[in-house]
């Protein structure tokens, strides 16, 4: 009997965590979700009976025992609404809002469980304690007990009727048996608040074995059901692939509650049979407890890898695979940066001269990429001389003041010889290299190029990834929208992130006098686009090019152009998009540097989406970002 005792205990406590860890992922990845705001409520509620039943089992004293389990009935008798909620929530999602009734239904449902939870501390809910019933101590049932219990079924049968609707108006599979999931697990809840001792009490006296068998399957059961309604609740309102939130989720039960159950369970074992023994302390404990941690910990990370190609990739494993090596192989400028002054440096250290610095020829000149030890490399005045004399492709180094340089050559699109930069040595024009030394240069400058041509193609990369994120994330969302509701596939009004639309603000802007961009940008089906094409005879490209502009026009500060900071913005525009300036060129004119010009540039395109929205918003339309084609 005392083994299932400490078993039951066991479980009891890791229902509790289990709990309480789906709560702080319902709490972190998906609040926003009204189903997942009213399941977090339900799991509130959980951690709450089930963590008062546990330390109440082990209270050392009668007043810590009546304590505990009065505090226990607080989330007993907010259970039932939120479970009204709960169910209430889910119906909307498959196309079913409440017309009122059922909003007031659960507006009452919470009236009557804080007016129960007044009648707590007064002793009009439950009675005294029976401290010395067997199997276990509760609190004696009385007239408001009998009001509740009226109070808890007709809450939970409601609640289930909205379950069964929610699973017959469900029109695909998948969201059929997620709901299934839901309605199966909707079980645990009832099972795991339920007073029963206060209704049978003499027949748990007279079985106790039977009781605490009872008691252990119903605690296993519960823990089970309750992952099984976090995963169906997980997919809510999340705009992910599915295999992602299943991978989160599993992960996150991983570390959480099965780390922090068995952890649990084993410094329990160790402490009683200390206690078995006469040792009241055991030195054990604290050492399996950091133990268990770690070493969970550590088969997570090893095994987790493994259990999700197998359990959750499915036919997309090689994709998958690809996707997850690109964090691991794709090169960022910090990684270049880092990866060329290694090999300045071992230029330097090799050649024992004082510096070094790699160029990149671009289409406006020369940029310092990298640069090590004293170099005297002065961009302003000869990197427009420099990159003219180097743009016909030569394959030997030559001098150029007192620095050596040696030309990096690439094959174009075309198979022609196409410089991509240069390595320079500062103070080389007066090296004499022997053969080896020139060897050792050589593959030097082997490997800059090596670097500067990953680079070239994973900026593609990067540039096709960008491209691709906006009409990805829309896809996501309707497939967010419409795992439960079908009729969200048909919903254009799908915000996206204001990061998105300023990247088309961008991108139109980038072709405003002609281009792809501009003519088959999304900004088309704003609706303040829409309303002034007939003043355009039907030209979309018009029409926005118009748009554009007015939003332009009201970044302008009031009063005469000048060129000081409070014009910054809208000159960075003027230039840039409306007169077609080079970067340098507006960089030199605007008296800033190209890294602050980019900086400036991103936040006056924020303030033309912004001016944008608000055209949008005055002109009688909602503040909604258009769908993306």
């Amino acid at each position: 009997m005392g083994v299932l005792i400490t078993i039951n205990q066991i479980l009891m406590a890791g229902v509790a965590i289990t709990a309480f860890s789906l709560l702080l992922y319902s709490l972190t990845f998906n609040l926003r979700e009204r189903v997942a705001r009213s399941f977090a409520m339900i799991l509130f509620c959980l951690v709450i009976v089930y963590s008062a039943e546990s330390l109440a089992s082990v209270a050392p004293n009668n007043a810590e025992l009546e304590l505990w389990l009065r505090l226990q009935w607080l989330g007993i008798v907010f259970l039932p609404p939120a479970y009204l909620h709960f169910s209430d929530a889910l119906l909307a999602t498959t196309g079913k809002p409440s017309r009122g009734k059922r909003r007031w239904a659960i507006r009452l449902s919470y009236v009557l469980a804080v007016l129960f939870l007044a009648m707590l501390p007064l002793g009009l809910l439950v009675g005294d304690l029976v401290p010395d019933s067997q199997p276990a101590p509760y609190l004696q049932p009385v007239l408001g007990t009998d009001l509740f219990m009226v109070v808890y079924f007709v809450s939970i049968a409601m609640s289930w009727y909205n379950f069964v609707r929610a699973y017959r108006r469900s029109a695909t599979s998948t969201s059929k048996r997620r709901i299934g999931y839901l309605l199966v697990g909707s079980v645990a809840p009832v099972l795991g608040s339920f007073p029963f001792l206060l209704f049978s009490s003499d027949f748990a006296a007279q079985h106790r074995l039977t009781f605490w068998i009872f008691s252990i399957l119903t605690n296993f059961l519960v823990g089970g059901l309750i992952v099984m309604m976090a995963y169906a609740v997980a997919f809510f309102g999340v705009a992910l692939p599915d295999r992602t939130i299943k991978s989160r989720l599993f992960k996150w039960i991983l570390r959480g509650p099965v780390t922090a159950s068995i952890t649990l369970a084993l410094t329990t074992i160790v402490r009683r049979a200390g206690e078995l023994y006469g040792l009241p302390y055991n030195a054990l404990v604290p050492i399996v407890m950091a133990a268990s941690i770690l070493t969970g910990q550590y088969l997570v990370t090893l095994t987790f890898p493994v259990l999700e190609r197998w359990l959750l990739y499915g036919n997309d494993k090689d994709e998958i695979e690809v996707l997850r090596s690109l964090e691991h192989r794709l090169i960022t400028r910090n990684d270049l940066r880092q990866f060329l002054e290694m090999v300045l440096a071992a230029v330097c250290d090799r050649l024992q001269v004082k510096g070094a610095y790699v160029a990149a020829l671009k289409p406006e000149g020369l940029e310092i990429i990298v640069r090590v030890g004293k170099t005297f490399f002065d961009e302003e005045q000869k990197t427009t001389e420099l990159a003219s004399l180097i743009r016909s492709p030569a394959a030997d180094m030559f001098n150029w003041g007192e620095d050596l340089l040696l030309p990096l050559v690439d094959q174009n699109e075309e198979g022609e010889p196409s410089i991509l930069g240069l390595l320079g040595i500062s103070g080389g024009a007066q090296l004499i290299l022997d053969e080896e030394q020139q060897q050792v240069l050589n593959s030097f400058s082997e490997r800059v190029l090596l670097a500067l041509q990953d680079r070239r193609l994973q900026e593609g990369v990067f540039r096709s990834i960008s491209e691709l994120t906006t009409k990805t994330a829309y896809i996501q969302q309707l497939q967010a929208a419409g795992r439960y509701d079908q009729s969200g596939l048909l919903n254009g009004e799908i915000p996206l992130s204001a990061a998105d639309f300023s990247q088309w603000v961008k991108d139109a802007l980038s072709h405003y006098w002609g281009g792809p961009k501009l003519t088959e940008s999304p900004l088309t089906k704003l609706k303040i686009v829409q309303s002034v094409l007939n003043r355009y005879d039907g030209n979309t490209s018009n029409a926005l090019r118009a748009i554009l502009r007015e939003a332009i026009e009201r970044v302008r500060p009031v009063g005469e152009r000048r060129f000081t900071g409070e014009w910054v913005l809208y000159n960075i525009l003027e230039m840039k998009f409306l007169e077609g300036k080079k970067v340098r060129e507006i960089a030199m004119r605007l008296a800033m540097s190209e890294a602050d010009l980019y900086r400036k540039q991103r936040v006056a395109i924020e303030a033309v989406a912004k001016a944008i929205l608000e055209m949008e918003a005055q002109n009688g339309h909602t503040n909604e970002l258009p769908k993306s084609e």
